[in-house]
C-alpha cells in the first residue's frame, strides 16, 4: 500500500537538470574526472525539492541528483495569482537572492538557476534577484532557503492567534 502510493507521488513530479558541471582530482597517475549534477524535482503544486548526485557517468549523475532531490522536498506557499505570499530574501554562503510576489500576467522573471525551482514548485508569477555570487549552487540553494521562509497568511495569522480577515484590517488590497 505504502509503496503504491509512493510510485504515484513519483510520477506526478517532473525533474529539470540546472546544470552538469565537471569537476577533477589530482591523483598520483594524473586527473581523476567526475561529474556533478544539480536537479530540482517538483509537482508543480508547491512541493519542490533540490538535489545534487555524483558520478564518473553523466546519467549516472543525474540518477543520483533526483534520488537526492525527492529526499530533500518541501512546501511553498503559493497565492491564487500562482505568486509567493510576501517578499522574502535566501541567503546560502555568498548567495543572497531577493524572492517578491508579482502581480498575474508578469511570468518568471528570474535568472538562470533559479527560473527551474521556481516553475517546479508551481510559481508563475514571480520577480527575483539574485545578489552576490554567480555560483549556481550557492543561488539556487540560497533561492531554496528564501522559498522555505515563506509563510502563508493562514499560517501567520494562526501563528498570532487571530483571524486572516483580523490580519489585513485596514488593507485596500
Amino acid at each position: 500500500m505504502a509503496r503504491d502510493r509512493k510510485r504515484q507521488q513519483d510520477t506526478d513530479l517532473q525533474e529539470r537538470v540546472v546544470y552538469i558541471h565537471r569537476v577533477s582530482k589530482t591523483v598520483k597517475g594524473g586527473r581523476r574526472m567526475s561529474l556533478v549534477a544539480l536537479v530540482v524535482v517538483g509537482d508543480g503544486k508547491g512541493n519542490v525539492g533540490l538535489g545534487m548526485g555524483r558520478s564518473a557517468e553523466v546519467p549516472l549523475a543525474i540518477q543520483k541528483g533526483v534520488e537526492d532531490a525527492k529526499k530533500n522536498m518541501f512546501k511553498v506557499p503559493v497565492t491564487a495569482a500562482g505568486s509567493v505570499p510576501h517578499t522574502v530574501e535566501g541567503h546560502y554562503g555568498a548567495g543572497r537572492v531577493l524572492i517578491k510576489p508579482a502581480i498575474e500576467g508578469t511570468g518568471v522573471i528570474a535568472g538562470g538557476p533559479v527560473r527551474p525551482l521556481f516553475e517546479l514548485a508551481g510559481i508563475t508569477n514571480v520577480l527575483s534577484k539574485s545578489l552576490g555570487t554567480d555560483n549556481a549552487m550557492n543561488i539556487i540553494k540560497a533561492a531554496a532557503a528564501g522559498l522555505k521562509g515563506l509563510s502563508s497568511p493562514q499560517e501567520t495569522a494562526e501563528r498570532r492567534g487571530i483571524t486572516v480577515s483580523e490580519m489585513f484590517v485596514g488593507k485596500e488590497n
